[in-house]
């Protein structure tokens, strides 16, 4: 057996092992960069939805009382800032996306106020449901933002 053979095709395991680890940590730290960007293009988009879509109910500060609507209809828009004090300090992903989704269901009360947006960016997508569902999720990342502390 030759020893520095043996040396040799250690240290370019070694050498090799370490490049595949550097180039694994720089790639999860761009994975993490990308979802980062991701994100925040996501909610970049979702306040634009809001602004366009929800604001003329909601506010602009998304509390539910300064909307123009407020003088129009009889009740009160809910306050979207806090969805997650109100589901023991998690945010509702699920129901704020099967909400914008399908609209509200409020037996007993007569139809919901709130447009089902779900099928208004399904006719403004021309059917597209990747695009519905884009919208959607920028919408309900966004509204995650928005949550008090």
């Amino acid at each position: 057996m030759d020893c520095g053979n043996v040396f040799a095709k250690l240290r370019s395991v070694t050498i090799v092992s370490t490049v595949l680890l550097v180039a694994t940590i720089g790639h999860a730290g761009q994975i993490d960069s990308h979802k980062d960007h991701a994100s925040k293009s996501a909610r970049a988009e979702g306040a634009a939805l809001y602004k366009r879509h929800c604001a003329v109910c909601h506010g602009d500060d998304a509390k539910g009382g300064s909307a123009p609507r407020s003088a129009i209809f009889t009740e009160r828009a809910p306050n979207l800032t806090i969805l997650a004090q109100r589901h023991d300090g998690t945010f509702p992903a699920d129901y704020v996306t099967n909400v914008l989704h399908c609209g509200v269901k409020m037996t007993g009360h007569g139809s919901a106020e709130m447009p089902v947006w779900g099928s208004i960016f399904k006719a403004s997508a021309m059917g597209d449901d990747v695009q519905v569902n884009r919208r959607i999720a920028a919408l309900t990342a966004y509204l995650k933002s928005l949550q008090a502390k």
